[in-house]
């Protein structure tokens, strides 16, 4: 999704203020803040005319814009002339973490989690599309690297394709789940990544059942996962609490029948192409989830 889309403007159109114009609107704000914006992980690194580009501004106008953040710290610029977020952007990124109070509660159980298991412990939330990690632990194993991704807290990923972020989706109330998945490009990430909004609103609905999703393959290579939702003392779902591992470190099944709780009824198939997966609820997932939502919503 392009920040011109996140902004609310369709891509094909200038730019332009909202229809419902507010006398005490920055138009100017609203377009600095839209560079910001311009880059990702992917596109980290960007030049006058691709940012104008991307927000249908003129080159002159864009320059203005992108040497005032330069000037202010926000934007910094490279040995090849194109410009890149400073470390201010990310200082910011982090009080803006740091204020939520999740991250602060978390830590210590993700930190437990992590010693317990010794693989890569994360919590995050939903931002629209995307989930934003808040929190991560990173094992120690080897094989690790093969993971990172350059995953970390405040990274964004897109939600349709992490345990975490599919969570987060299926405990959504109908109409954002709705407004959500119309946003969503499904492009194919790694071998076993959902492209078909059909079948991933099926697995919603089975990871909204279960309080329980996997990810196999689906964010990158080798890369899988599992989490469970953290609630609120409202039974609101606040965050997601994951578990990832790369698969030569261990199966996705190992990690699964690992961390669920003894079985007191015969197991049920969980309903995805893979029909091998359990979906037993992992206890220790969910016991550190609820002492972390405890601590947080006290």
């Amino acid at each position: 999704m392009t920040p011109r889309r996140e902004a609310g403007f369709p891509d094909d159109e200038p730019w332009r203020v909202p229809s419902l114009r507010e006398s005490r609107y920055s138009q100017s704000l609203e377009r600095g803040l839209a560079v910001l914006a311009c880059f990702t992980p992917e596109r980290p690194v960007l030049g006058i005319g691709e940012i104008a580009a991307e927000l249908g501004m003129s080159p002159s106008t864009t320059h203005r814009y992108v040497l005032t953040l330069a000037v202010l710290g926000y934007l910094q610029q490279d040995a090849s002339r194109k410009y890149r977020l400073a470390v201010r952007v990310t200082d910011l990124g982090m009080s803006a973490l740091s204020t939520t109070g999740l991250r602060e509660h978390a830590h210590s159980y993700l930190e437990e989690l992590r010693t317990q298991s010794s693989y890569t412990v994360s919590i995050a939330v939903l931002d629209g599309p995307e989930i934003v990690y808040i929190d991560r632990a990173r094992s120690f194993r080897r094989g690790q690297a093969k993971i990172d991704l350059g995953l970390r807290p405040g990274a964004h990923r897109p939600a349709y394709c992490t345990a975490m972020g599919k969570v987060l989706l299926a405990h959504l109330p109908e109409h954002e789940l709705s407004r959500t998945l119309n946003e969503m490009r499904l492009e194919r990430r790694g071998p076993n990544t959902l492209t078909n909004k059909g079948v991933l609103r099926r697995e919603l609905a089975q990871i909204r059942e279960d309080a329980f999703a996997v990810n196999d393959e689906e964010l990158a290579p080798g890369h899988h996962a599992i989490a469970v939702p953290v609630y609120a003392h409202s039974k609101e779902v606040v965050a997601a609490l994951g578990m990832a591992a790369h698969n030569s470190m261990i199966p996705l099944e190992a990690m699964v029948e690992h961390l669920r709780p003894p079985r007191t009824s015969s197991p049920r198939a969980w309903a995805t192409a893979a029909p091998t997966r359990r979906r037993d609820k992992p206890a220790s997932s969910l016991h550190v989830a609820r002492s972390c939502c405890k601590k947080y919503a006290s």
